[in-house]
C-alpha cells in the first residue's frame, strides 16, 4: 500500500478562553464566524472553511496568536467598525499588509493580505 501524497489533512488553532460562551458569541456575532459545534468545555467556529477551536480553562496564561490570511482588507474595516480592540493598525510590509486585533481573552488575531503596491513598505523605510 502506497502512502498518500500528503499526510496532514489540516491544522486548527485551539485558543485558551476563560468563558466558552463569551468567545463563541464574540467570534460569531462580532467576527462573522459560524458555530460548528460545542461540547462541554470545547467548541469550534469557522469562516470560509477555516476553523478555530476554543478550550475553556480556569487559567488562561499568555495569549495565543492566530494568523488569518485574507483575500482583501475588507475585514480590517468591518472589525474596526464593530469595535474590536485594535492592537496594530494596518501596516504594509514586504510579506503582507497586516493588522492585529485582540479577542476578549487577549488572544491575538493577526490578519493579513498580500502586500499593497500603492503603499510604502515599512521594512523598506
Amino acid at each position: 500500500m502506497n502512502p498518500p501524497d500528503r499526510e496532514v489533512e489540516c491544522t486548527i488553532p485551539i485558543l485558551p478562553v476563560g468563558y466558552l460562551e463569551r468567545s463563541i458569541q464574540f467570534y460569531t456575532e462580532t467576527l462573522g464566524f459560524k458555530l460548528d459545534w460545542r461540547s462541554g468545555s470545547i467548541g469550534s467556529v469557522s469562516r470560509d472553511g477555516c476553523a478555530i477551536m476554543f478550550r475553556q480553562s480556569n487559567t488562561v496564561s499568555a495569549p495565543c496568536w492566530v494568523w488569518i490570511g485574507l483575500e482583501s482588507d475588507a475585514l480590517f474595516h468591518l472589525y474596526r467598525e464593530r469595535g474590536v480592540k485594535v492592537l496594530q493598525e494596518p501596516m504594509n510590509w514586504s510579506w503582507a499588509y497586516e493588522m492585529k486585533l485582540e479577542d476578549p481573552d487577549g488572544n491575538v488575531l493577526w490578519l493579513g493580505t498580500e502586500p499593497r503596491d500603492d503603499l510604502p513598505k515599512q521594512d523598506h523605510a
